[in-house]
């Protein structure tokens, strides 16, 4: 089997309490492996801080022998805080995420009143633009930018897998919300159209299971099982329908709990904010900016 016809080793790491699905992608021949989507453990009740998803990953990487290429986000996420500083620090590994980053860091930047914070994308070591393209191992990757969910959105194509983030779920959980500030239904229909371009036996690899009806975790599909069984795709097969149905589903959900605690940490790389004279962290929370819901 040539490099070009490698097929990447993918291994799921699921956090129950976010339902946010993390990966490791590896080439089986050279061991090199990227990190996407890695969750660093927060509970807002305490305000406690801790590693434990991230450390799950690095032990099951130091036990394949893995090294590793890549950190990398496939968006500001809105319900954890990224891992990926922590991961950097532990391994030496570059982060990513996509250039379009720079979009939601001046959204927030101003609902957080931080004039000064850098809307760069500068506090990531590398940022992806659609169509750019890199390697794990020998196998390649490339990058679609797929907003709708946020500005910032990006997929990556590694091999014959796609992780795709938040755009579609497994086909009986349908597809992702698109009410954040800066979403919008139509380019998310936009975006899973594009996906839905890639060849049927292509991989899919989703952000988030939560576990409907208490089945089994899932988290993998392909293209053509999403195109025959996706719940909201078919039976909204054109954009307008799509549209009004995403629409009224999304008036009726709360926001995520984390949402306000979560983007000024992930707008920011991930980073936390720095220590204050008295050595603890503080975070911001904007009074009545998002009023739907309790999030409970």
């Amino acid at each position: 089997m040539t490099a070009a016809e490698r097929l990447p080793d993918v291994t799921a790491f699921h956090d129950r309490r976010t339902g946010s699905v993390q990966y490791v992608v590896a080439d089986p021949v050279t061991k090199d492996c990227a990190i996407i989507d890695p969750v660093f453990d927060y509970d807002e009740k305490s305000g406690q801080t801790w590693s434990e998803n991230a450390d799950k990953i690095l032990a099951f990487i130091a036990e394949r022998g893995y090294r590793v290429q890549w950190i990398m986000d496939t968006h500001p996420h809105a319900d954890h805080f990224s891992a990926a500083p922590y991961l950097k620090a532990k391994t030496g590994a570059p982060t990513a995420t996509g250039s379009y980053v720079t979009r939601v860091q001046k959204l927030w930047a101003d609902f957080y009143n931080w004039p000064d914070f850098p809307q760069d994308g500068s506090q990531w070591d590398h940022l992806f633009s659609a169509g750019d393209t890199f390697n794990i191992g020998e196998i390649g990757g490339y990058v679609i930018h797929s907003p709708g969910h946020t500005l910032a959105s990006i997929t990556y194509v590694i091999g014959d897998a796609a992780f795709i983030h938040d755009t579609m779920f497994q086909p009986d959980s349908g597809t992702a919300r698109a009410d954040f500030p800066g979403g919008s239904s139509a380019a998310l229909w936009d975006s899973i159209q594009a996906i839905l371009q890639l060849p049927p036996e292509t991989r899919l690899f989703t952000g988030h299971d939560y576990l409907p009806g208490g089945r089994a975790l899932q988290y993998e599909s392909t293209i053509a099982m999403q195109i025959a069984t996706n719940s909201h795709l078919s039976v909204h097969r054109d954009k307008a329908a799509y549209i009004a149905a995403r629409d009224a589903r999304d008036a009726t959900l709360p926001m995520p709990k984390l949402i306000l605690h979560a983007l000024q940490v992930n707008i920011n790389g991930g980073q936390l904010p720095a220590p204050e004279a008295n050595g603890r962290r503080y975070l911001k929370i904007p009074m009545d900016l998002l009023t739907r819901g309790s999030g409970e």
